[in-house]
């Protein structure tokens, strides 16, 4: 068991430090980390040696502090999120070069929606989603369409938080998330009007798994200017499609990969090469 101090384990100091960095504040100095983490000096020293040391973070020559390769190497592992980017990635493409805004990935984590993927067009519409970013599932297109498909505990735990306004139309009260959680179950699909940004229109569908329960949401974030989501629905609609294909295609009703089994983007003959590999290291050889 790791070690506490003021009822707070080693494990989880160590996560705090590694959460105070951002997507907009990437390099943090020592000073920037004890103002994000409230911790003395000298115990945010022991704990970045240790992250050091372990590949997690890295010092640069200028002092400041960024997170490590070592994090994304161990990202990469995840069974799954990774395969379900290799398996969307042409349909989010093939949705992006319709559309011509952005397209984007997300899957549930927690009370927020997780962006696991995105494309972007130069002249896009103002949207705040980076690839490996949150918003708060009440408040985006792609969070909406997972909250209606997830449990009742989610729900709750979503109202618990509280719901914060970006904009006067974010969804506020419990009646309007109810409402809006009814229809995207009805329609198929999630429309939010200016809820991140007034001149921004968030639409997704879901995407499915084998076993028909909601995988991750598939959405766009186009012109907040009136016109009708229809065409952009169908285009997100046909994508999701393609991917739900491709994961039955990939996984078995028990999605999980076996050594007999190629991950998604990996030919057999890889697969096959690279098990023995691993079987060789395995017995010393």
């Amino acid at each position: 068991m790791a070690r506490r101090s003021a009822g707070e384990s080693t494990l989880h100091r160590h996560m705090r430090v590694l959460s105070a960095f951002t997507s907009l504040q990437p390099f943090l100095t020592l000073s920037e980390l004890a103002r994000a983490t409230t911790m003395t000096p000298s115990t945010l020293h022991r704990l970045l040696g240790d992250l050091e040391h372990e590949g997690l973070v890295e010092r640069m020559p200028d002092r400041t502090y960024r997170l490590g390769l070592r994090l994304w190497e161990l990202a990469a592992h995840t069974p799954g999120a990774p395969g379900l980017r290799e398996i969307a990635r042409s349909w989010l493409a093939a949705a992006h070069t319709r559309i011509r805004q952005h397209t984007q990935l997300g899957v549930l984590a927690g009370t927020d929606v997780l962006f696991i993927d995105r494309l972007s067009h130069p002249d896009g519409v103002v949207n705040t989603v980076l690839i490996g970013g949150r918003l708060p599932l009440y408040a985006s297109s792609s969070g909406l369409v997972l909250l209606a498909h997830a449990p009742r505990a989610t729900l709750d735990n979503v109202l618990a938080e509280g719901l914060h306004a970006y904009t006067p139309h974010t969804i506020r009260t419990r009646s309007q998330l109810e409402a809006a959680l009814q229809r995207a179950r009805i329609d198929g699909y999630a429309v939010s009007e200016g809820h991140i940004h007034e001149e921004s229109r968030g639409v997704a569908v879901p995407v499915r798994g084998p076993d028909n329960s909601v995988y991750a949401g598939l959405g766009a974030v186009v012109p907040n200017d009136g016109s009708s989501p229809l065409p952009v629905i169908e285009i997100l609609a046909i994508a999701a499609k393609g991917i739900e294909r491709g994961l039955r295609d990939a996984y078995s009703a028990n999605p999980s990969i076996s050594e007999h089994q190629p991950l998604p983007g990996v030919s057999a003959r890889s697969w096959d090469y690279m098990t023995k590999l691993r079987h060789r290291e395995q017995l010393g050889e």
